[in-house]
């Protein structure tokens, strides 16, 4: 069933010697005393539980799936899951990044995101139980009242009590505007709510003695549409005034979803009979708070699929390197066998380069974003938290669309690799491709992100946060642009830089014309994005390599030639790309609109 082993030489490449984030760190107070040895060991440690504990329960988890109780509507996780969870908790792992104020070890989002990687990589149906409770804490802690933040965030923090988001309804998808779920207010401050839930990942199991749902409902008078939409808090279990669990509160889960992938996570249809529950915030406010939510799971969501391009690289690259298939084209390399190793191949290679780029760029991007998280969280001067917040904010859409369409695009060609066998489920990695198709789809459809980057994000401020990203790509270029060893890295993110800006101004003018041409315009353009800062990402990485390779090498330390030709690849295989897409962007929505739907 394969193997997983924690990329922890790259992860600490990226954090120690791309970031610096130790020296980042050392400028937030909060987190001044996290030095390399904390986050080395923290790595490791979490290097052992992932792929020791959670990886061996993948395979088996995809394969039996979870089961519904219609009589006490009830759902059991798959042999092995809850057993695992218990471990994670005694570990300390739920409370990894959050503040000791209510029970965390106070770590950075930084080395959080990259013990996540590790999680997505080794169980991600697993993976989400825990992995929904960072949100809904999040959440509450800057939006909840002090006693809700009193009574639920420690047991979130210590990962007794899980919590799930429970937004769309089966008339809705992702317009929440259109969602009839009714909350009522009872004397005791409390609210009682009817309606009905679809796909609410973890809504139900076994794993945790409680679940803290956050539940988007209206209010009496509500006004129509999103502005009219408020959040509550519904537990499964009503707490006791001890912090115990209580009565069971009538949040059911109706029926368990047969997906295509992460059978191992109960994606749930959940009724509420008359459920109690209290309001988060102020009403009708409710959409606004439950992004905070909402952006965790969107850069969660990109974390899923980082850990998925990993494992299926990590896989194919060993099969690669095992398996015999034919003779080279130029001539044999493994005379002692009847056939070459398939590794040998050039299209083999494009496959394992392909994942093996996506996964190092999509680190690198990760924990950059995840780094400037703990800026705009931490860092004491406000112009570098607003700055910081920008940037998260740009940079989000990108994350959970470009990562998890490039995961569809890495695992499938790692199951090519395989051959027929890459199509048995015994190799596993069939899953793979199942379980990254998902993300493509949930908590926003890549469509939906593309739309938020495009229209919200860069139109919407007339371009300032990209103008502003993009000024650090040109200072990169500038200071690099004499250093011939740099000039095959340089020049075309320069040039992809300067792409960018004209098609931006390009669709603006149009969009001011016509707003299809937003819709018509922003998935390629995303993509395209999504490359120029994949480009500055391995351009910077590709400069720590060049100046440190000589010396690595002559010590047998093979690590930055291997990072060096990644990021040739990159560039000369993957990054042109961006030609169709910009293509495609310009031309416009007449070739799409213009067909009346009737003639279809």
């Amino acid at each position: 069933m394969g193997q997983y082993v924690a990329p922890i030489r790259d992860m600490q490449f990226v954090l120690h010697e791309f970031l610096q984030v130790e020296e980042e760190l050392k400028q937030m107070p909060h987190y001044a005393e996290v030095d390399a040895d904390i986050i080395n060991q923290v790595l490791e440690e979490g290097g052992k539980f992932t792929s020791e504990v959670l990886f061996p329960l993948n395979h088996s988890g995809d394969r039996e799936g979870c089961h519904h109780d219609p009589v006490t509507k009830t759902v059991t996780t798959p042999k092995g899951f809850k057993e695992a969870y218990k471990q994670y908790v005694e570990g300390g792992w739920a409370a990894l990044a959050c503040d000791p104020e209510y029970g965390g070890q106070g770590l950075p989002v930084v080395l959080n995101n990259s013990f996540y990687e590790m999680l997505n990589s080794s169980n991600q149906a697993w993976s989400m139980y825990p992995g929904l409770s960072h949100g809904a804490y999040e959440c509450l802690k800057e939006h909840g009242t002090d006693h809700q933040k009193e009574v639920y965030l420690p047991k979130l923090v210590s990962g007794e009590w899980t919590g799930t988001m429970c937004l769309t309804e089966p008339h809705c998808g992702t317009d929440l505007g259109l969602l009839r779920s009714k909350a009522l207010p009872e004397a005791d401050g409390s609210w009682t709510i009817t309606g009905n839930k679809i796909f609410i990942s973890a809504g139900e199991h076994d794993m945790s003695e409680n679940i803290l749902h956050l539940v988007l409902a209206r209010v009496p008078d509500a006004p129509e549409g999103s502005k009219g939409i408020s959040l509550f808090l519904v537990p499964k279990f009503l707490p006791k005034a001890d912090g115990s669990v209580g009565e069971r509160n009538p949040i059911t889960c109706g029926a368990i979803e047969e997906k295509m992938g992460i059978h191992g996570n109960s994606t749930c249809q959940m009724n509420l009979d008359g459920a109690k529950g209290w309001i988060i915030g102020q009403p009708n406010k409710g959409l606004n708070a439950m992004f905070v939510f909402m952006n965790a799971a969107r850069l969660g969501v990109g974390m899923q699929s980082l850990g998925l391009t990993e494992i299926a690289y990590q896989n194919a690259l060993i099969y690669a390197k095992d398996r015999t298939q034919m003779r080279s084209l130029s001539g044999i390399k493994n005379p002692e066998l009847p056939a070459d190793r398939i590794i040998v191949h050039p299209d083999v290679r494009r496959m394992l380069l392909t994942g093996k780029a996506y996964a190092e760029g999509a680190r690198a991007f990760t924990s950059y974003v995840a780094l400037q998280i703990d800026r705009e969280l931490h860092h004491p001067d406000a112009d570098v938290r607003k700055e910081a917040a920008d940037e998260v904010a740009l940079l989000t859409p990108v994350i959970k669309a470009f990562i998890t369409d490039n995961a569809w695009i890495a695992t499938s060609d790692a199951m090519q690799v395989f051959g027929g066998h890459g199509y048995i489920a015994e190799w596993g990695m069939e899953q793979y491709v199942r379980d990254a198709r998902i993300n493509m789809i949930y908590e926003g459809t890549n469509t939906i992100q593309s739309l938020d980057l495009l229209g919200r994000k860069i139109l919407g401020d007339n371009g300032a946060k990209l103008r502003k990203f993009g000024e650090k790509i040109k200072a990169f270029v500038e200071d690099n642009g004499t250093d011939e060893a740099m000039s095959e890295f340089v020049t075309p993110l320069g040039d992809l830089g300067d792409k960018v800006t004209k098609l931006t101004m390009e669709i603006g003018m149009k969009a001011f014309q016509n707003p299809d041409e937003v819709g018509a315009a922003c998935v390629p353009y995303l993509r395209v994005v999504g490359h120029m800062i994949y480009s500055y990402l391995f351009a910077q990485m590709a400069k720590i390599a060049l100046e440190k390779s000589g010396a690595a090498e002559a010590q047998g330390d093979k690590f930055y030639v291997a990072k060096l030709a990644t990021a040739r690849f990159y560039f000369a295989r993957l990054q042109p790309e961006t030609a169709t897409l910009i293509r495609q962007a310009r031309s416009g929505s007449a070739n799409l609109m213009a067909l009346d739907a009737d003639l279809f």
